[in-house]
């Protein structure tokens, strides 16, 4: 909540502010990455006076944590937002649409949780890696990739394991065959 009564509702009169709050709870991305709560939230913001309300403008810098959609490793960085918000006189007439969407201002305060809150979750990458070229984990067996490049499974490919089986029908009588040829020529 900042308070607003400095600018005595005169369109044209400004203020700048700056503050560190605590992250609010569920600040992110459903656990992939975002900033904890409780976290440092720094915030500078403009706050001008206008016919209709306060319009409100600034950034928001905070502290991210998540996991690697890839490789599943912890990650730390950092998120900037920039955000801008109307908060609307109460006494102002409103349609009905804007009414339901149109944040307010509360005597003489407003409440930027909201507009923060849209601002940095929607600066918050939707895929979050450790690196750049982060090779992820074996879809077979879960291994880093990071750890172990040469990682490989020999396997079939199941659409052409029937033949597989013939050509290793083959290679046995093959074998046979020719363990037999051998032996008939040493005698």
């Amino acid at each position: 909540m900042l308070a607003i009564h400095e600018l005595d509702r005169r369109p044209g009169a400004m203020r700048r502010t700056s503050r560190t709050v605590p992250a609010p709870a569920d600040l992110g991305l459903g656990g992939v990455v975002g900033v904890p709560e409780g976290a440092d939230l720094e915030l500078d913001v403009r706050l001008e006076s206008v016919l209709e309300g306060v319009l409100a403008s600034g950034s928001a810098r905070a502290r991210t944590t998540g996991e690697c959609v890839r490789c599943l490793d912890p990650i730390v960085g950092d998120v900037e937002a920039e955000f801008r918000e109307l908060f609307g006189y109460p006494d102002r007439v409103l349609d009905e649409e804007d009414t339901a969407s149109e944040l307010r201002v509360d005597g003489d305060l407003i409440d930027l949780e909201q507009a923060v809150r849209d601002a940095v979750v929607l600066a918050l990458p939707q895929a979050p890696l450790c690196r750049d070229d982060c090779p992820g984990l074996c879809s077979q067996c879960g291994t880093r990739l990071a750890d172990d490049p040469g990682h490989k499974h020999s396997t079939t490919d199941p659409r052409w394991a029937d033949l597989a089986g013939l050509l290793a029908g083959d290679e046995k009588q093959n074998e046979t065959g020719s363990e037999r040829a051998v032996a008939t020529e040493e005698n």
